[in-house]
């Protein structure tokens, strides 16, 4: 089983971004952003389930409560390929709660049974579930363990578990990835008390060390919010647990990888800002980081603006690099 993972993100973890994860660290296992079963069933499924065949291994996550609507979509996603389908029980948007999806439905542990029992029954890949501590007042050991304990019955194996509770009223979803307090004992508790079941562990997560100390307990870390704001902590993750031989992937490598991929998808019409938005914290961290955002946020929108903004962005970063210092 896959040790690291990247964690779903809306409006970040696209198929543009995998596709840089995927340079700096070839065995973490990525997710796609939570796509509703209806955009696939209703919409364009070509379009919401496109991916890149790099991006291997890959994990679609559902947002749904309709046990054949997951299943159908479930059937669709493994037929394109998807590695593992993996159900939304973590969100607490509003608009997400309005749709019976979502965190929400740990409120219905036998819902949630029969939804993963139906798409379980429809695809012969890994079926996973994705959710909280507890939500609101439902925040209790005992009813997260019958929460596991009723979705495990039907043959869920593997838990990804963020490790604090959602509020579903009175939180933004913003607010809800840091005000609630992280209680990374509980998922320990968990692994402890179901030792038959895979557990990952997930939420605030930003160094190996941090890693390190989680794998002693569980089965595996969903890294979030660091592996987008800062993309080459995944080559420290990839050199630090993964057999990756003795030298990491440099940011120049990287960036020279992903920018025959930018222009092949800019020729087809894909927008050089969606294009640009992964790059944006390669350098985090480094001199003339800043510089490097400032100019790819300021040029990469302009009419006229190609591929040759990321070229610009890199030479001047480079030049700051080897800037004297005063």
């Amino acid at each position: 089983m896959t040790l690291i993972s990247v964690a779903p993100m809306l409006d970040c973890t696209d198929r543009h971004y995998r596709y840089l994860a995927r340079l700096l660290s070839p065995n973490a296992l990525l997710y796609t952003e939570m796509i509703h079963t209806g955009a696939i069933l209703h919409g364009d499924a070509e379009h919401f389930l496109a991916y890149n065949p790099e991006e291997h291994p890959l994990a679609l996550q559902l947002g749904g409560s309709n046990p054949e609507d997951l299943a159908n979509a479930s059937k669709i996603a493994a037929e394109m390929g998807y590695d593992e389908i993996n159900l939304n029980v973590g969100c607490p948007s509003s608009r997400v709660q309005n749709g019976r999806f979502g965190a929400c439905l740990m409120a219905e542990p036998e819902l949630v049974r029969d939804c993963v029992a139906a798409m379980n029954g429809a695809v012969d890949i890994p079926v996973t579930v994705k959710t909280r501590i507890g939500i609101d007042d439902k925040d209790s050991y005992e009813e997260l363990q019958r929460f596991i304990a009723t979705v495990a019955e039907i043959g869920c194996e593997r838990f990804i578990v963020h490790a604090r509770k959602a509020w579903l009223k009175g939180l933004s979803p913003k607010e809800n990835r840091t005000v609630p307090p992280l209680r990374y004992d509980v998922v320990y508790q968990l692994k402890q008390d179901f030792p038959h079941l895979s557990f990952i562990i997930n939420g605030g997560i930003k160094t190996c060390g941090d890693v390190a100390q989680h794998l002693a307990q569980v089965d595996g870390v969903m890294i979030g919010r660091e592996a987008y704001h800062n993309p080459y902590f995944l080559a420290s993750l990839e050199q630090a647990f993964y057999d990756a031989g003795e030298k990491t992937i440099s940011r120049a490598d990287v960036l020279a990888a992903y920018i025959p991929y930018a222009r092949a998808q800019f020729d087809k019409g894909v927008k050089l800002g969606h294009l640009v938005r992964p790059l944006f914290g390669l350098f985090q961290g480094l001199a003339g980081a800043r510089h490097w955002r400032r100019y790819l946020s300021e040029n990469s929108y302009q009419k006229t603006a190609g591929i040759d903004v990321i070229l610009q962005a890199a030479s001047e970063l480079q030049q700051q690099e080897n800037a004297p210092c005063t």
